[in-house]
């Protein structure tokens, strides 16, 4: 399934030469559409000649149909395909920078290569004065680094923004982008070919456009009709491989290794707890967030955990494992990395680390699996320790004092231990980093 992962090949002669030869393409691509000449990048901004905004919107538009049909017919994972992070400000403010320079020196920086490669002097020019800029910005970004990181809202797409379905998205992208294209005709006509407006031509005069145009939109029409694919529809493509890694319970882990991470300053650990209100205020793990399954399809609370990075890792607990592993498999789905499940849920994290048993008895077994079994006395959210072992023993003032001793761990009733027991462990946690290829022109 695409996109496809060519970084195995890394080390091999084949590695670069794909890249080089998807350079070339698209170098060559540009200069057939005209873009290796400055002039007819800057008769853009004076209305006279649209070519720029014809050719990268058919562009964007055909890409962005293909990219979203081959998504809902199962052919193309869009989880993993990058999509630059949105930083608000810093990219209008950017974008206006980039816009003057457009049309001072007539080139972006792609087509500015494209026209130095055909060794155009302005082109060269050009792209001497965008290393020197870019040098500059390397010295001086320290300065205005808070803006230049601020507004950050990760990896943010037009559906998000509007909160319309995708496929709705590519059909208004595609009737807009047409429009643009018969406005840009009519003002050809007007600043280019210097027509009076009764001699304009309102009317597209290409029958090859009007049938490319209609074949667009067709399928902009099937992407919305078809729509994205569901998380289930994405966990079937891993199924195979993922069923193997629970049926080995290569994705439980023992909650000792879980205080251990928590302990490694070179770890960021997150606990999301997928239990209800009141057992999560009777007893959650110091930190954990509390959430619900519905909440993990939804591309706002998944966007956070896809843009993690590769030192975070990512913990589901409920009281036993069926909701946290039905929460990792829509999690899998959706391309999330270094997602586990805490073998044996909060039931067999109390077990190694005991609350006072004037607190909390555990109750008989015969019950529902997903079900708590421990019967509080009243609620404690996190200020027991068992709910972070991995700090010295401190017990907190609770009701029944006098007890507090009483199911510790330790040689004594009435004599709280020094720390928790060094329980054994299997590691299991294998930090893995998302692959991403970023391209673009820019």
């Amino acid at each position: 399934m695409a996109p496809f992962d060519v970084t195995s090949l890394a080390g091999t002669l084949a590695y670069p030469l794909i890249f080089l030869a998807i350079g070339m393409a698209f170098g060559a691509a540009l200069e057939l559409a005209g873009f290796g000449d400055s002039r007819k990048l800057a008769g853009q901004f004076y209305l006279g000649d649209m070519t720029v905004l014809k050719v990268m919107f058919t562009a964007i538009i055909v890409a962005c149909v293909l990219l979203f049909l081959s998504s809902a017919f199962g052919l193309l994972d869009f989880s993993r395909v990058w999509v630059n992070p949105t930083y608000v400000w810093p990219g209008i403010v950017g974008g206006l920078i980039m816009g003057v320079g457009f049309i001072v020196g007539g080139f972006c920086p792609g087509t500015s290569i494209v026209a130095a490669s055909t060794l155009k002097l302005d082109g060269i020019l050009f792209v001497l004065g965008g290393l020197s800029g870019a040098f500059l910005f390397g010295e001086t970004v320290g300065g205005y680094e808070s803006f230049f990181l601020s507004s950050y809202l990760g990896r943010f797409t037009i559906p998000d923004w509007l909160g319309l379905p995708a496929g709705v998205v590519v059909l208004l992208v595609v009737l807009l982008a047409l429009a643009m294209f018969w406005a840009a005709e009519i003002l050809e006509q007007l600043f280019g070919e210097k027509k009076a407006w009764k001699d304009v031509a309102l009317r597209p005069r290409s029958v090859p456009k009007l049938v490319a145009a209609g074949a667009l939109v067709l399928a902009a029409l099937a992407v919305t009709v078809r729509g994205q694919p569901t998380p289930d529809d994405r966990y079937g493509w891993i199924a195979t491989r993922s069923e193997k890694l629970i049926r080995d319970r290569a994705i439980f882990v023992h909650p000792a290794e879980v205080v251990a991470m928590r302990k490694d300053p070179n770890v960021r650990v997150g606990i999301l707890d997928l239990r209800d209100e009141h057992d999560f205020n009777l007893f959650h793990i110091a930190g954990a967030r509390r959430t619900t399954p519905a909440e993990l399809g939804e591309p706002v609370f998944v966007r956070p955990l896809l843009d993690q990075p590769a030192n975070a890792v990512t913990f589901l607990v409920s009281n036993g494992e069926t909701t946290a592993l039905a929460g990792w498999k829509v999690l899998q789905a959706q391309g999330v990395a270094n997602v586990y499940v805490i073998d044996g849920g909060i039931d067999r994290w109390l077990e190694l680390y005991s609350p006072p048993a004037c607190v909390a008895r555990r109750l008989d077994t015969g019950r529902n699996p997903d079900a708590f079994a421990y019967r509080f006395a009243y609620a404690t959210g996190s200020m027991l320790p068992s709910a972070q072992p991995e700090l010295p023993i401190a017990m907190p003032s609770l009701p029944c004092a006098s007890e507090t001793a009483a199911g510790m761990p330790g040689p004594g009733r009435g004599t709280p231990p020094a720390a928790w027991p060094d329980y054994p462990y299997d590691k299991k946690v294998k930090l893995q980093l998302r692959t991403v290829v970023r391209g673009g022109c820019g």
